[in-house]
């Protein structure tokens, strides 16, 4: 018997306020446009503002 197993992605995140870093699974994070708190300083923007670079917003988007 074949066993694989899928990585899960994860997506790069960045407060522009704190400026802490962090990463995530999409599955674990609400939707793009939702409103987003900082876990460090508690800053509430949308949550695509979070992702460091377009590519973990596309990451965020495809797979949520």
């Amino acid at each position: 018997m074949l066993f694989t197993t899928m990585e899960e992605a994860y997506v790069r995140l960045l407060c522009p306020e704190c400026k802490k870093d962090w990463e995530s699974t999409p599955t674990a994070l609400p939707k793009h446009d939702a409103t987003y708190h900082c876990p460090n300083c508690h800053a509430s923007r949308r949550l695509a503002e979070y992702t460091r670079t377009d590519r973990d917003l596309e990451t965020l988007k495809g797979l949520q």
